[in-house]
């Protein structure tokens, strides 16, 4: 007889994951069906820094809830660690998003003047002050924005004790396994793989990037998914001393920020040019030279790796997160370049709704 399952979660990303751990955590039964392996795409080739200062301009619904996300983030990383009994890097730190010119300082200022009613805090540096924060900035900037509560994770690491986690709570997990269809409706979902057909009285689909690429019929009539994109990144990896990093740097669409072991991670690049996993040399060396010019140490080094990852993008400001209509279907897709901030807050939500649903 088939194994029975509460819920299978299409996607086994960060949010895919993250949603199964916390059903199984409440008793539930729990299948994840990956396309590849847990993790391996956008999640664990993020950054991994969770930063609302730096991503949202404006206080909005969507700040609120990434605000709401960070602040669960100690307790989600310590029971993921207690259950998993693997180490995950996780801290709260510092950014300054600095100034090159006057123009500069003086929007920078008034940008973080209007994201402080909505609780990011921040402070406004000098020269001298950034220069004795982070003393490998660039001389040529003249002042920055301290923000003052942000946090890093380390991607694979948090990856890997989140599938020890599911593990450990008892969450079935098949890999190499793409979905090929969803059917749902108001009474349960049937999802179709290349050689099976599963069933359960509730199903999530978390596939990122590749969610809209799924089709989905809702009582028996094709339902058009909001669409989601992949939006390519490159980052480069440096192998700096240990600590000489004590703030991340940001300069408009650049950033820079250090591991724990001194492993620092520089970013980023955007690109619509849809699944494709060349990495273009003329792009790494754009943002080699970008960050050689913010921190100066770096222009005369190598990076000692270099990969590429696909945000998950969909056509508004928001992820889709939430039920679809009165089916048993639930949508976790399209944070961009924010899925491990908002994991937290996704999958609480997601499983609330759910528990709501069982009774």
């Amino acid at each position: 007889m088939p194994k029975q399952y509460d819920v299978i979660i299409a996607g086994g990303g960060v949010i895919g994951a993250s949603i199964a751990w916390r059903l199984a955590r409440n008793q539930r039964r729990v299948l994840i069906v990956d396309a590849s392996k847990i993790g391996s795409e956008a999640s664990s080739a993020a950054a991994g820094m969770l930063a609302p200062g730096g991503e949202f301009e404006q206080p909005s619904a969507a700040l609120h809830f990434a605000l709401r996300s960070l602040a669960k983030f100690d307790d989600f990383i310590g029971a993921i660690q207690a259950d998993s009994a693997f180490p995950v890097e996780f801290r709260y730190t510092t950014a300054v998003q600095i100034a090159l010119t006057s123009a500069e300082l003086e929007f920078l200022t008034e940008r973080a003047a209007s994201q402080r009613p909505a609780g990011i805090p921040s402070a406004l540096f000098s020269r001298g002050e950034l220069r004795a924060l982070v003393p490998l900035v660039s001389p040529d900037a003249i002042g920055a924005i301290q923000y003052l509560n942000e946090a890093t994770v380390d991607p694979v690491s948090l990856m890997a004790a989140l599938r020890a986690a599911c593990l450990a709570r008892g969450v079935s997990i098949q890999e190499h396994s793409p979905v090929q269809s969803i059917s749902a409706s108001a009474d349960g979902v049937q999802l179709s793989l290349s050689d099976e057909i599963l069933e359960a009285p509730f199903a999530v689909l978390a596939a990122g990037a590749w969610s809209s690429n799924v089709p989905v019929n809702i009582d028996a009539e094709p339902y058009a998914l909001p669409r989601s994109f992949p939006i390519k990144g490159h980052l480069l990896g440096y192998r700096l001393p240990a600590g000489s990093l004590a703030a991340t740097i940001r300069h408009h669409h650049t950033y820079i920020f250090q591991r724990a072991g001194g492993f620092t991670i520089v970013g980023s690049s955007t690109e619509d040019v849809g699944y494709d996993r060349t990495i273009d040399p003329e792009i790494v060396s754009d943002i080699a030279a970008r960050a050689g010019a913010l921190v100066p140490g770096l222009a005369s080094l190598a990076p000692e790796s270099v990969w590429i990852g696909f945000r998950p993008g969909v056509d508004s400001p928001v992820p889709h997160i939430g039920r679809v209509g009165s089916s048993r279907l639930w949508l976790a897709y399209g944070h961009y370049r924010n899925g491990i901030l908002l994991a937290p807050a996704t999958c609480d939500q997601v499983c609330q709704e759910i528990a709501a649903a069982l009774h």
